[in-house]
């Protein structure tokens, strides 16, 4: 197989096409011929050695891909008690190791290709959908009646995190750079997109609650973002911190968290123990897939680049000009779609 692989030549780290054995199914493993991975920060991060693969997960980059079922191992129920057959169309949610013509999964990571979307376009969904549904509901709560801010309403969990927290009835308010950008995400769902190069965030999100805040914040920023989220929320609100795009490190006013009995959690999806990956899917799966069904959801891409050209797809992700996913298609998957969707 083709796969796409970190190396550092003496000098930065860089990414290279290279052939490796084909990888065989473990016990209860389901193996996938690719159609397409999605690419994210956390690829990114790996390339630049700040966040390595968990132990026995491949080495080379890739958190979600689509496909078609190739082989599965021993214990992997067939489609008569719920399992896989070969060629039956899937997604996945892998530990790493989709950036290939094929990847090997755990079975409890694996769903069925969602109806009504393009199996390319389903590659950008299992790391999004799994980390915006495990983070919005099992930790921050959110349920009809809540009102949540997603912070980067037009990044690849940002664009899924607006429908599903729209779908499950909150009120939606989130952030994006630039006018363009909020105009989209308020075609996502966003009850107000405010742009934060112009826009006073705070300011316009307490002026939206009429002073109240939010009960749930979904922040990928990180320390530079901590104080003014915890600003932003409601008594008895959760701040959910899922990414460090502003750093790792900040000071927290610890008196303006207790006045208004907030919490503060972090979470990564990545790391997380098999058995729990496996829970988040089934959830997913049971609650979102009919999202996806009836449009409530739909994945939101930027653009397609084909599986060479991942180079290419981390210079886009990191000029910070992609609204929603970028993608990158197998060898023997579809052409790439030429330019950017509109999404």
């Amino acid at each position: 197989m083709h796969a796409i692989v970190v190396r550092s030549p003496g000098g930065p780290y860089v990414l290279e096409v290279a052939e490796l054995p084909d990888p065989a199914p473990g016990p209860g493993e389901v193996l996938i011929d690719v159609v397409a991975s999605g690419v994210n920060r956390a690829d990114l991060l790996q390339r630049a050695g700040h966040y390595p693969p968990p132990p026995g997960a491949p080495s080379w980059p890739g958190l979600e891909v689509s496909g078609r079922v190739a082989a599965t191992g021993s214990d992997v129920p067939g489609p008569e008690r719920g399992g896989w057959a070969v060629g039956d169309p899937v997604v996945a949610l892998l530990d790493g190791g989709g950036y290939a013509t094929r990847a090997c999964v755990a079975a409890g990571q694996v769903l069925p290709a969602p109806p009504g979307v393009d199996l390319v376009d389903a590659a950008g969904l299992p790391e999004a959908v799994c980390t915006a549904w495990s983070n919005l509901v099992d930790v921050g709560g959110v349920r009809d009646g809540s009102t949540v801010l997603v912070q980067g309403g037009s990044g690849g969990v940002g664009s899924v995190a607006v429908q599903l927290a729209k779908a499950l009835g909150a009120r939606v308010i989130t952030t994006a750079g630039g006018a363009d950008r909020a105009a989209r995400c308020v075609a996502l769902g966003a009850d107000v997109a405010i742009d934060h190069r112009a826009e006073d965030v705070v300011a316009t999100v307490l002026d939206a609650t009429g002073g109240r805040g939010v009960d749930v914040v979904l922040d990928v920023l990180g320390a530079g973002a901590l104080g003014s989220n915890v600003q932003m929320l409601a008594t008895g609100g959760r701040l959910v911190v899922i990414g460090l795009q502003r750093g790792r490190r900040g000071e927290l006013d610890l008196g303006m968290l207790m006045a208004r009995r907030a919490s503060v959690a972090g979470a990564t999806l990545r790391s997380r123990p098999a058995h729990e990956k496996a829970a988040i899917v089934a959830a997913v799966r049971e609650h979102v897939w009919p999202m996806l069904a009836d449009g409530r959801l739909r994945p939101v891409v930027h653009t397609r680049l084909p599986l060479a050209e991942a180079p290419a797809a981390h210079e886009l992700l990191d000029s910070g000009e992609v609204f929603g996913k970028v993608l990158l298609v197998s060898p023997a998957g579809p052409p790439p779609a030429p330019g950017p969707a509109q999404g």
